[in-house]
């Protein structure tokens, strides 16, 4: 398996100063500062990418979960809300899917959420996370 990288870089104080994270892919690279990470400023944050990560895992995991059980998913489409706390520390994530996926009953579809919410690799990294919550529906 593929060793994946994404660097930053940090210059001057937490408050005052600024930094740029990027994607060794480049397809993303962008800036951070104090008050776009604990503020609502212009630029990303480290758990603006958390979510990212976590949603695109999750979707993955589902679509597979899903085709293993001999469904197609059409679309499933995925955000993560991430709550960042006192601390600071990531205090819940919220993952609100809405999926697209003919046959499946919904007892099955929210078995098999719930399942690639506990399996996906982002969700097993974030462990530490005290609640993860799951709004997963079908969709025509």
């Amino acid at each position: 398996m593929p060793v994946r990288k994404s660097e930053a870089a940090w210059e001057g104080t937490l408050k005052e100063g600024s930094g740029t994270m990027r994607l060794a892919s480049g397809l993303y690279e962008g800036p951070y500062t104090f008050s776009s990470r604990f503020e609502e400023a212009a630029g990303t944050n480290p758990e603006e990418l958390i979510g990212a990560a976590h949603a695109g895992c999750f979707s993955m995991f589902l679509a597979a979960l899903l085709t293993d059980k001999g469904y197609t998913p059409g679309r499933i489409f995925t955000t993560a809300a991430v709550h960042l706390g006192a601390g600071p520390q990531i205090k819940k994530i919220v993952l609100d899917c809405e999926a697209e996926v003919p046959g499946v009953g919904e007892a099955e579809f929210q078995e098999l959420a719930e399942a690639a919410k506990a399996g996906c690799p982002v969700s097993k990294a974030l462990a530490a996370v005290p609640e993860i919550v799951l709004r997963a529906k079908l969709v025509a």
